[in-house]
């Protein structure tokens, strides 16, 4: 089976309120048991079943004051992965990750990831649109305060609803995904240029809404890829909000010329991901 994984979101005290918490939502039939560890908790969801493509999700809770990291964890931490092939009658599992914010790593860098609740959905290509179809996962993962916590955890579900009672949930976190876009789109929010500034700075020329924060991520073509988070300068163009990242963390033997980039672009209301070239 071919897997593919390319992520708004006291202990004493807080234990009764979140195992209160974990309990809201889980629905019979279209969730799977909350897995929970002393932090966290995770659970599949099936949305409706229809044809050979469905849409699944991964739901997370998080304790107050922890946080998990995004597919690409920043300057510190551990990305989720995830084995999805004990499932039957699937073909392919797409993870589909919600922008992610950054937080301060407690060693002078930052991380990328998300806090508090949150659904990674899934895209799930059946074999046979007409034969049944499990989910089963195992799903590794690390929950940080202070320090951070290894989690393992493994879960089923069947696709079994017409009508799945997680479908506005799944829908939402869908719209927190980041949508496809090209340098230089006309949107509110985009990218309008991106520059070499001698062989190892790159310059990205970001064109916000009334000028509001915006946050810049990018990632190398394969995960052995270590970029620094883009910076904004102090000083831009007009009009543009200039950000700048070094062309540090390349593999050893590799080079960057040509190479395919991922520039994430984050907003307060909406991102969108930028497949771009080095050159």
């Amino acid at each position: 089976m071919t897997v593919l994984v390319p992520m708004r979101a006291a202990l004493g005290f807080a234990a009764t309120i979140f195992a209160s918490f974990l309990s809201i939502g889980a629905r019979a039939g279209d969730a799977s048991p909350w897995q929970r560890d002393t932090h966290s908790a995770v659970q599949l969801l099936a949305g409706s079943r229809s044809g050979a493509v469905l849409l699944g999700g991964i739901a997370f809770q998080l304790q107050p004051g922890w946080k998990t990291y995004w597919r690409s964890p920043g300057d510190s931490g551990v990305p989720p992965r995830f084995d999805f092939s004990k499932s039957e009658n699937i073909d392919a599992v797409t993870v589909l990750w919600p922008a992610p914010m950054k937080f301060d790593d407690g060693a002078g860098g930052h991380s990328l990831g998300y806090r508090d609740q949150f659904v990674l959905p899934l895209r799930i290509v059946a074999k046979n649109a007409e034969k049944p179809v499990t989910l089963r996962a195992y799903i590794s993962y690390a929950v940080c305060e202070k320090l951070c916590i290894p989690v393992e955890a493994t879960a089923e579900l069947p696709f079994t609803s017409v009508a799945s009672t997680e479908d506005s949930m799944l829908f939402a976190a869908l719209d927190t995904v980041p949508k496809p876009a090209n340098v230089g789109d006309p949107n509110p929010l985009t990218i309008r240029d991106v520059k070499r500034d001698g062989k190892s700075t790159v310059l990205v020329d970001v064109v916000s809404p009334d000028g509001k924060d915006v946050s810049l991520f990018v990632e190398g073509p394969t995960p052995d890829w270590g970029l620094p988070i883009p910076e904004p300068l102090n000083e831009s163009p007009p009009g543009v909000k200039r950000f700048a990242f070094e062309l540090e963390g390349v593999p050893p033997g590799t080079d960057p010329e040509g190479a395919a980039l991922k520039l994430t672009l984050v907003g307060a209301e909406r991102s969108y991901e930028f497949n771009i070239n080095l050159y």
